[in-house]
């Protein structure tokens, strides 16, 4: 038998391959995977809850039945919110679609005199009151499709809340023969649980920023927007631009351009000053990759699970990073190249 290792190249190849196939197949069964994955990040992030009960000396029942009642009601709200939000604009959109055929041909006329007519036609060809409908739906269809799956959701919840208790203990039993391996998982609970805390806290200050600027400049269902902005803010790098585009095209429908300008300026304003300089100083270390891996685990994350995914994108990569990357010594100079710190000596 020969002791030569295979050529790195070799196994780089195989790597990659069976990458391919796993996330293959949890495309597969995505309609299973996504439940699974929201729930477990539901239970990471009310375990404090848990945690704090079990040291008042609470039941073991009040231990599981308080973190659980929070999720529910969550997720209950989320649902209601959404659907009745989708429910009003989809009586709201249908009657801009005088106002948008003004808009149309004042946009045609415009590009008929600068030679530009083809590109515009096509645009609009493309672009009417309904895209506005069309565009929220499929944004919330994805985790509503999750979320009215309650009764899966609300199996999954209870199992996990049941069995908390039981994984703590079995992860401080193994920690003496794992130690790796509990501490990589223990790693990924602790950033899972700081990153949903700090950015639903800078969520919900963008959202109210923006229901509050959009109340001013008389953009309809305010409110809506201000959940859509609460829930793109956990999409990394793009969220703050999914949610712009419903409210401004509203505001192009209702106050011409100069509506649209202001909406889009009060959106940069607030969401970019907000994400880009005041949340990160935060969020710290909190997620631990590179801007490079954030933007990628967003793209494969959505191409697997789709609206949830993208929502989900950031936990799944830390997860990852935890079993195949952190729980493996040997793999230190990997998890350097993903998170961007160089690993101590």
């Amino acid at each position: 038998m020969s002791d030569r290792t295979l050529p790195r190249a070799l196994v780089m190849l195989l790597v990659a391959a069976a990458a391919v196939i796993a996330l293959a197949g949890v495309k597969a069964i995505d309609a299973v995977v996504g439940p699974v994955v929201l729930a477990l990040v539901l239970t990471i992030a009310v375990s404090p809850i848990r945690a704090w009960l079990t040291r008042k000396g609470a039941p073991a029942w009040v231990a599981v039945a308080v973190p659980f009642t929070v999720v529910m009601v969550f997720l209950f709200g989320m649902v209601a919110t959404l659907t009745a939000a989708v429910v009003e604009l989809a009586v709201l959109v249908p009657s801009y679609t005088d106002e948008f055929g003004r808009l149309a041909a004042q946009a045609q006329l415009w590009a008929a005199e600068h030679g530009i007519s083809p590109q515009v036609n096509k645009a609009l060809q493309s672009l009417n009151p309904a895209q506005i409908l069309e565009f929220a739906q499929g944004l919330v269809s994805g985790v509503m499709g999750v979320l009215t799956s309650l009764f899966l959701m609300v199996v999954l919840l209870l199992a996990m809340s049941l069995d908390a208790p039981i994984i703590s203990r079995v992860m401080a039993a193994a920690a003496a023969e794992r130690p790796a391996m509990v501490g990589a998982l223990t790693t990924f609970a602790s950033k899972t649980r700081r990153y949903i805390l700090v950015s639903t806290i800078f969520g919900l200050i963008c959202a109210a920023l923006d229901v509050v600027a959009l109340y001013f400049l008389e953009v309809p269902l305010p409110l809506l927007w201000g959940l859509l902005a609460l829930i793109t803010n956990y999409i990394p790098n793009i969220g703050f631009v999914v949610g712009l585009v419903p409210p401004a095209l509203l505001a192009l429908l209702t106050g011409g351009v100069r509506g649209l300008v202001l909406v889009v300026v009060a959106y940069i304003v607030i969401n970019v000053v907000v994400q880009s300089f005041i949340q990160p100083k935060f969020l710290g270390d909190a997620v631990g990759l590179t801007t490079t891996a954030t933007f990628l685990s967003l793209i494969i994350w959505a191409w697997v699970l789709g609206a949830l995914g993208a929502l989900l994108a950031i936990p799944l990569t830390l997860l990852v990073r935890a079993v195949l990357i952190d729980s493996d010594p040997a793999a230190k100079w990997t998890g350097a190249l993903v998170s961007g710190e160089i690993p101590r000596k």
